[in-house]
C-alpha cells in the first residue's frame, strides 16, 4: 500500500494545524442552547451542530485535513475507504476538492441518502459485505492490490486532529463547559475531544457513548485491550464490531467515562432532538442526548455540550422512527 501511515497520537499543535488546513473550506458550526433540553437533562445543555457541515456530519473535518496533505503520488493513485456513510462522504468530498480519485466501500443496504451523496461527489461506490467490518476487510485488500492509499476510519492521526477542531470550537465558545459527550463508532471524535480538553481545559470531562447492541469499543476501553463484539445496532454511524488501536490508546489515557445505551434509548433521543432542535438528526448524532439522560443524576446542574455528529437520516428511516414513536407506550 502506498504512503506509510504514522499512528502517532496527535497533539494540540496538530489540531491547530488542522484548523488552518480546513479554514478555507469549512465554517465553524453553531453551538446552540435549548431550554427544553435543559429540562429533559436537568443541566445547562449546548448542542454542537456538526449536522450543519456540508456532508451533514463531523467527519468532513478530518477528511479535508488528511486529503489536503497527501503526496503527489498518493493523489495520483487515489484513495480507498470503507464506511457506513459519513466517513465515505467525507473522503469523497475531500477527494473532489483536491482532484483525487476515490473509491468507497460500503456494506450492502447502507443508508441510501449517504450513498447518493458519496456518488454525487464523484467517488466510486462498491457495496460489499453484511456490515462495516466486512466492507472494510475487502477495501483493505483491494487498496493494497491497486497500490492506493487506504484511509482508515479511526487509525489516522490526521483524521483525529481534523475532527478534534469541533471540540476546540466548543471550548472557544463556552470555555466553562464541564462535560463534552461524544458518540463513538471508530472513536476519532471522542479521541479528538480528549486531546483538546486535555490541553485546553483539563477539568472538562469527555464522555463517550455507544449502542449496547454494538459495544466493541466500550468493552475495549474497559479491558484496555482491543476486542471485537456483536454489531446489532440500527444506528449505522456507531455500528462497528471492532475497536481502533490509535483512538483506543488516546481514550485509555484521557476518556473520563463511557456509556452504553439501548437502541430504544437512541430512538427516543433522536425523536427528542428532532422535535426540540428542529433539525434532522441521525441516531448516532442523538446518542449524546441518550447518554445525558442516562447520566441525569450525575450531570445535574452542570454545563454540558452534546456533539450532534450528523443529520443523515433517510426518509425511510425517519418514517420508521416516527412509526416507532407512535407505537411506544406513553
Amino acid at each position: 500500500m502506498m504512503g506509510a501511515v504514522s499512528h502517532r497520537a496527535p497533539a494540540i499543535s496538530d489540531v491547530l494545524d488542522a484548523r488552518r488546513a480546513i479554514k478555507a473550506h469549512l465554517r465553524p458550526t453553531p453551538l446552540y442552547r435549548y431550554p427544553l433540553l435543559d429540562l429533559l437533562v436537568g443541566a445547562e445543555v449546548f448542542v454542537k451542530h456538526e449536522n450543519h457541515l456540508p456532508i451533514g456530519a463531523f467527519k468532513i473535518r478530518g477528511g479535508i485535513n488528511l486529503v489536503s496533505r497527501l503526496s503527489r503520488s498518493e493523489r495520483q493513485s487515489g484513495v480507498f475507504a470503507a464506511s457506513t456513510g459519513n466517513h465515505g462522504q467525507s473522503i469523497a468530498l475531500a477527494a473532489n476538492l483536491f482532484d483525487v480519485p476515490a473509491t468507497i466501500y460500503v456494506p450492502r443496504g447502507a443508508n441510501p441518502v449517504k450513498l447518493a451523496a458519496i456518488r454525487a461527489w464523484g467517488a466510486e461506490v462498491i457495496e460489499h459485505g453484511a456490515d462495516f467490518d466486512e466492507a472494510r476487510a475487502r477495501c483493505v485488500v483491494d487498496a493494497a492490490e491497486r497500490r492506493a492509499r487506504y484511509i482508515d476510519h479511526g487509525n489516522e492521526p490526521l483524521l483525529v486532529a481534523g475532527v478534534a477542531t469541533a471540540a476546540f470550537e466548543i471550548l472557544e465558545d463556552e470555555p466553562e463547559v464541564e462535560a463534552i459527550i461524544v458518540p463513538l463508532g471508530g472513536g476519532s471524535g471522542a479521541a479528538g475531544a480528549c486531546i483538546v480538553a486535555g490541553a485546553l481545559s483539563p477539568d472538562t470531562e469527555v464522555i463517550a457513548v455507544q449502542s449496547a447492541a454494538a459495544p466493541a469499543a466500550y468493552r475495549s476501553w474497559k479491558a484496555r485491550a482491543l476486542l471485537e463484539d456483536e454489531m446489532g445496532t440500527f444506528a449505522e454511524g456507531i455500528a462497528t464490531r471492532s475497536a481502533c488501536a490509535l483512538t483506543q490508546e488516546i481514550l485509555w489515557d484521557r476518556l473520563e467515562d463511557f456509556v452504553l445505551v439501548s437502541d430504544d434509548a437512541l430512538r427516543a433521543a433522536t425523536l427528542q432532538m428532532i422535535e426540540v432542535t428542529r433539525n434532522l438528526v441521525e441516531p448516532a448524532g442523538a446518542a449524546p442526548l441518550a447518554a445525558a439522560m442516562a447520566l441525569r443524576e450525575r450531570l445535574a446542574g452542570k454545563r454540558i455540550a452534546l456533539i450532534c455528529s450528523g443529520g443523515n437520516i433517510s426518509p425511510t428511516q425517519l418514517a420508521e422512527l416516527l412509526a416507532w414513536g407512535r407505537r411506544r407506550p406513553a
